[in-house]
């Protein structure tokens, strides 16, 4: 008889035992589920279109409530913090197909005017001085062939931002499909995380690292 109630014990200390490790594991998933809903989320930078401030193989952070807090399903803002500045690095749906992700920088905000000549970009009418910008072609196209070197001034409407990638030549933004509603921002880029290259090795030498050890913990800006 006294063996049973041991039994009876051990059998209901394993199910406590299990249940305890059922209510963490269903907590953590759900503070995992809030977090990248609606504080922060990590992403993989798959081409070159913002280098060299983001390489390939760049994984980051992005801060998804920094302009507000949005219900995932409706996006639907429930609080609003601050609105987007000129050259902040941000994380939007693709407006021509919202299924996809894109990176840019942030160029013109609601009310500005835009315009690019010979590559140099003005924001209502003041050249923008922009350090973080590469150019990989040297040729200057003209705007009848492609807005990438020379575009017509251009009025951002209301609730809509123009952005541009840092690596100009190569890059398919705002120049090209116009602009991005708001309502599609995803939050702000902040920190590289983790950062690797297909082409090196597994060393402690930066030079030759398959690990970029000197690009992890990088603050965006």
């Amino acid at each position: 008889m006294h063996r049973t109630k041991e039994n009876e014990v051990e059998k209901n200390s394993s199910k406590s035992l299990l249940r305890e490790y059922a209510e963490a594991i269903i907590i953590a998933v759900l503070l995992a589920l809030v977090i990248r809903a609606f504080v922060v989320q990590a992403f993989k930078i798959p081409s070159g279109s913002m280098k060299n401030t983001l390489l390939v193989g760049d994984h980051i952070l992005v801060n998804k409530f920094v302009y507000g807090i949005k219900l995932p399903i409706l996006n639907k803002e429930l609080l609003h913090f601050r609105d987007p500045e000129r050259k902040d690095i941000v994380v939007f749906r693709y407006p021509v197909d919202p299924s996809k992700d894109f990176i840019k920088r942030v160029i013109g905000l609601p009310g500005d005017t835009v315009r690019i000549q010979d590559k140099k970009v003005y924001v209502n009418d003041q050249l923008l001085v922009e350090p973080y910008v590469v150019h990989s072609d040297p040729r200057i196209l003209p705007a009848s062939v492609s807005p990438r070197d020379n575009m017509d001034s251009i009025l951002i409407p209301p609730h809509s931002l123009f952005v541009m990638g840092d690596n100009r030549d190569e890059s398919f933004d705002s120049r090209f499909w116009k602009f991005v509603d708001m309502d599609e921002l995803k939050g702000e880029a902040f920190i590289i995380y983790w950062s690797w290259n297909g082409d090196g090795k597994l060393t402690w030498n930066p030079t030759e690292s398959y690990i970029r050890w000197n690009r992890i913990g990088n603050l965006l800006h």
